[in-house]
């Protein structure tokens, strides 16, 4: 493994007030990540139990870690604010403009071997399991989100070339694109398309060399084109002459950028032009592109007409890089909103003056204050355990796979099936709300650009519609996950919960016994709501619908909630040992946030309660016609 080392360049000396707010652009929550990583995760016995391709042990995570902070703090944080300000500009169909300095950033990225982090060492990589990219991309997400969409993007095309494409096309592609020489996109909808992607018109014609000719058009394609690397790897999915109607009838293709030659080196363009860039809410800083192919020479991946089972190796990959934004959103919203509450003042605490050296009293005194603070504390580190969790997942199946274990890997497939879409729609809808209480802890002053908290809202408004909206998620997760299965993976679940909460149930610790009382008990009810609602939908399937909503924000609040216990009895049980003085402050805030989980997030479920059982006639009886906004026309 090439030692990552942070061979980072100085960053600017900030001055004045633009020096405090680069200042208080991003940390990275080392000490967070460490706490869940090496006590509530134990993720040193997790790598030791993988026989990983590259040994992982603590002082190899501790310097992922730490190289990974120095970046995005020193380098692309400060880059954050200037790409909202500047965008992107399309300068001509195959030049597209990236803001001042990411093209620097992604060379020191490329140069310093992040790319290639957690794929192997035979394709160029460091060989590190992929928990720890993602840990990393957390970080990278708060810093610049942006930035990290050209990366991460990539990360999907790898494991979607490595999962079904020929020897040929890996040996080709993996390793520029491991490398960073490269960058992929997935280019999945079309104007007339949206999500159902059944109605994919775009055509691929067979060569007499095995290649196709690829014609049509894409849109909403996230870094499509950009100035950061020569080359870029399009998976296209596109029709073969005859194919079956409907989403049966869908291959997916290859489509580089500029054609690749024997040699590696790329050459002449090969048919794949941007006609437009999109003028956005937020993500200024990366490219959406609509993209003509015209006769652009493309490769099959995998099988003939299964080429959108194919690419949901790519769309799961970029599900879970997009619940990593809903986390990294609610973290940046958080700190921004911090340090504002501690030094803005505005009249007396009610509970008496805390600061009489002042006119008035930090607003961090006052409770209404507090409950924004707590509920996006909550959301990004409830949030942060939630996705370690799933990756810890990843690891193990990955490493099933090699073995050949298929029963064994099926198994956790199935169970991060299950996962994936309760993190993808509920902490995006989370990291969606911290932000806009962002905005809100600021007052009046959130909503000037200059105090960024805007920025955070803008930006991570899309991640609740892109790589399957909230509801397609929630549809995916009741419809598909759960009634489909009879049941079989909500029953799992729940029987992993109950064994969670059992250890405490008579606590010696009144906070642990009465958390893990209300958990079992909500527990319970989301199990026992799902059979009420299998029972309604045996005679109107329309309750499915009408309850996946309210069904996976339930979910989601219970699972916020396991994971939120599951701290606290870490730092209970840090403090019942006699920690160091200076850690007793995190370990107590912890298990006060775990209090404020249970007493004010989770009774949210109760509103969620309403609405699964509410009856499906107040949202279907309604005439199509009588929606109309004036009667008399």
């Amino acid at each position: 493994m090439r030692l990552l080392t942070a061979r980072l360049p100085r960053a600017l000396a900030p001055v004045g007030a633009a020096a405090r707010r680069l200042s208080r652009a991003y940390h990275a929550p080392v000490r967070d990540m460490r706490f869940q990583l090496y006590t509530v995760h134990d993720f040193e016995k997790h790598y030791a139990s993988l026989g990983n391709e590259v040994p992982c042990d603590k002082d190899t995570m501790d310097m992922v870690i730490d190289a990974s902070a120095t970046l995005c703090e020193s380098e692309l944080a400060p880059l954050n604010m200037g790409a909202d300000k500047e965008g992107c500009t399309w300068i001509d169909p195959h030049t597209i403009k990236t803001p001042k300095g990411f093209k620097e950033a992604y060379n020191l990225y490329k140069e310093s071997g992040w790319q290639g982090l957690s794929y192997s060492e035979a394709w160029g990589g460091q060989g590190l399991p992929s928990s720890l990219a993602l840990v990393q991309s957390e970080m990278i997400a708060a810093a610049n989100w942006t930035f990290l969409m050209f990366p991460g993007l990539s990360k999907g095309a790898i494991n979607t070339i490595i999962a079904h494409a020929t020897d040929e096309l890996q040996k080709k592609y993996l390793p520029p694109l491991v490398s960073g020489e490269f960058t992929g996109t997935m280019c999945l909808t079309e104007p007339q398309c949206g999500s159902d992607l059944g109605q994919v018109t775009t055509k691929a014609e067979p060569n007499p060399d095995g290649s196709y000719r690829i014609s049509g058009t894409k849109i909403f394609i996230s870094c499509g084109d950009h100035d950061l690397t020569e080359n870029v790897i399009h998976c296209v999915l596109a029709r073969l002459p005859g194919a079956p109607a409907g989403t049966k009838g869908i291959s997916l293709f290859l489509v580089p950028k500029r054609k690749v030659g024997d040699d590696g080196v790329s050459g002449e363009l090969n048919g794949v032009g941007v006609s437009r860039i999109e003028d956005k809410m937020g993500c200024h800083g990366s490219p959406t592109c609509q993209i003509e192919f015209e006769e652009a020479q493309g490769w099959l991946i995998g099988t003939e007409n299964r080429g959108l089972n194919h690419m949901f190796t790519f769309i799961n990959t970029s599900r879970l890089g997009t619940a990593v934004q809903g986390v990294a959103a609610a973290e940046l919203a958080f700190q921004n909103s911090l340090w504002y509450t501690k030094e803005r003042r505005s009249m007396r605490a009610l509970s008496g003056t805390k600061d009489p050296d002042h006119v008035a009293d930090p607003i961090i005194w006052h409770p209404s204050v507090r409950t924004m603070l707590l509920t996006q504390k909550a959301i990004a580190e409830g949030g942060r355990s939630m996705l370690y969790e799933c990756v810890k997942l990843a690891d193990t199946m990955t490493v099933m796979q090699q073995k050949g274990d298929e029963k064994g890997a099926h198994a956790i497939d199935e169970r991060l099936g299950f996962l994936t879409p309760i993190l993808k729609g509920f902490l995006t809808e989370a990291g969606k709300e911290a932000a806009d209480l962002g905005i809100q802890v600021y007052g009046g002053h959130g909503y000037i650009k200059d105090n960024k908290a805007e920025q955070v809202y803008r930006d991570v408004r899309i991640a609740a519609l892109w790589e399957g909206t909230t509801q397609i998620q929630a549809l995916d997760l009741l419809g598909r996950k759960i009634m489909l299965q009879k049941l079989k993976p909500i029953n799992e679940h729940c029987r992993g919960l109950y064994s969670q909460c059992t250890p405490h149930l008579l606590s010696s610790n009144s906070g642990l016994r009465k958390h893990a009382w209300s958990l079992l008990m909500h527990t319970a009810e989301w199990q026992m709501l799902t059979y009420r609602i299998a029972a309604r939908a045996a005679t109107n399937r329309e309750w499915i619908s009408s309850t996946s909503v309210d069904y996976l924000m339930f979910g989601g609040y219970v699972t916020l909630a396991s994971h939120w216990l599951r701290m606290e009895v870490a730092a209970v049980d840090a403090l019942s040992k006699g920690s160091k003085d200076e850690e007793d402050g995190f370990y107590k805030a912890k298990i006060q946030t775990s209090d404020f989980v249970f007493e004010r997030l989770l009774p949210r479920t109760r509103a969620h309660k309403a609405g699964i059982l509410a009856p499906v006639s107040s949202l279907m009886d309604m005439a199509v016609d009588d929606f109309s906004f004036d009667h008399a026309r």
